[in-house]
């Protein structure tokens, strides 16, 4: 019997992630800065976040542009990742490339050894960078040897639905880590994904703010996009709870 894929929802804020639990969300990914591709949210999101009683796993990017990291931004997101877990986090999401597209594994280690230091069963989740590596699939099945529990991917294109091929390539070579399709989602690409044999999709369930500027010149590309009417995006629990009933709707259809 085929049983539905988890739903982790991307949430920038405590409502998000509220919205995401009442929604049916199996767990949120939280962070700061959806509109930069998301980076480390503050100890205080975070623990407000966790308040809200779903598990909340953090994005921990110490900035945005590349996954390339020197000596003190890996050393930047090795405390980030302890202060987010010791403010209740389940799990955190991480990554880091070379600057030739191989797994930075030096630096992917010390982030897994601070997390499990605070906490063993603290789960683990390579993010997106691997669409960025040279070789994705050698870079997935370099994983497990990590400690990675769980892989994050679009498989390598700008929509998850269009690369699912990849992705049933990474669920060929991951062994025990878990792969989830994530990446420009749709409602309408949930069955697809989900018979991919996926075992997670990660979406972000959005929809956009209005803008209420008062007049005064942008102070940054937040503001910029409100000129045009939208200022910034919000979780969207009926779009939670609409992907959660399309995924029981594949499992039911499955057996």
């Amino acid at each position: 019997m085929l049983t539905r894929p988890a739903l982790e929802i991307a949430v920038a804020s405590p409502s998000g992630a509220g919205a995401a639990r009442v929604g049916g969300a199996d767990r949120v990914e939280l962070c700061a800065g959806l509109e930069l591709g998301g980076l480390t949210p503050s100890q205080a999101l975070v623990e407000q976040a966790v308040d809200t009683g779903i598990p909340v796993h953090v994005l921990i990017r110490c900035r945005p542009g590349g996954f390339t990291y020197d000596g003190d931004e890996v050393a930047l997101m090795v405390r980030e990742a302890v202060t987010v877990l010791d403010a209740g986090a389940r799990g955190v999401v991480v990554g880091a490339l070379t600057a030739e597209g191989g797994l930075d594994g030096e630096a992917v280690s010390r982030l897994v050894t601070a997390a499990r230091t605070v906490r063993e069963d603290t789960e683990i989740t390579f993010h997106r960078a691997v669409d960025h590596a040279t070789d994705p699939v050698g870079l997935v099945a370099e994983l497990a040897g990590l400690g990675i529990d769980r892989v994050l991917s679009s498989g390598g294109a700008a929509n998850a639905a269009d690369g699912a091929a990849t992705l049933a390539r990474l669920l060929d070579v991951a062994g025990p880590v878990q792969v989830m399709a994530g990446g420009g989602v749709r409602i309408e690409d949930l069955p697809a994904l989900a018979a991919v044999g996926v075992h997670a999709i990660h979406l972000s369930a959005k929809r956009p703010v209005l803008a209420h500027l008062t007049g005064g010149v942008p102070l940054g590309v937040a503001d910029e996009q409100g000129s045009a009417g939208v200022s910034h995006y919000t979780t969207d629990q009926a779009l939670v709870a609409t992907a959660r009933r399309a995924l029981e709707d594949w499992a039911s259809r499955s057996r």
